[in-house]
């Protein structure tokens, strides 16, 4: 992964996304073009998960998780608040969003949420299937702040 500030380079993507974005909606349906955006995302965070693991050694650990929202928070791209942070547990709350902010500025608030959110949880499916995100509600959905409440579970438990 480049070296380029996380929140810097998801809005070099949003610049090329959004144009194609615009020809999916008016070639396929917004739909169907929001559906085709979802799922490349996904992928697109799965494979960053499993090259995180993989510098990790595949010895991935909630407190290297942790550590990695450095990347996500960097240059005050995300305002957060942390409930708890333990070796079952990363609860925090996200109090601004540059994400959105940004997103909305180019036009693209209504999609944001594809861009951005949706990468959130399933990032840990690349990194560590034992994470899992419960998140309730989100600044990009327009609540006053997003709830992010990770947990990991012992290997091998259902």
């Amino acid at each position: 992964m480049s070296e380029v500030p996380t929140l810097t380079r998801r809005r070099l993507q949003a610049e090329v996304i959004g144009p194609i974005y615009a020809e999916m909606v008016a070639v396929l349906g917004e739909a169907q073009a929001s559906a085709i955006l979802d799922a490349a995302i996904r992928k697109a965070a799965i494979a960053e998960g499993k090259y995180f693991a993989a510098k990790a050694g595949g010895n991935t650990s909630m407190a290297d998780f942790v550590k990695l929202y450095e990347l996500w928070t960097a240059d005050g791209a995300l305002e957060i608040k942390v409930l708890k942070a333990d070796e079952q547990n990363f609860d925090f709350d996200v109090t601004r969003c540059r994400y959105a902010e940004t997103y909305r500025e180019m036009g693209l608030g209504k999609i944001g949420h594809l861009m951005s959110c949706n990468r959130d949880g399933t990032f840990c499916q690349g990194y560590d299937p034992n994470i899992t995100l419960e998140r309730k509600q989100t600044i990009m959905e327009g609540a006053p702040c997003c709830t992010f409440r990770y947990r990991r579970r012992e290997e091998n438990s259902p």
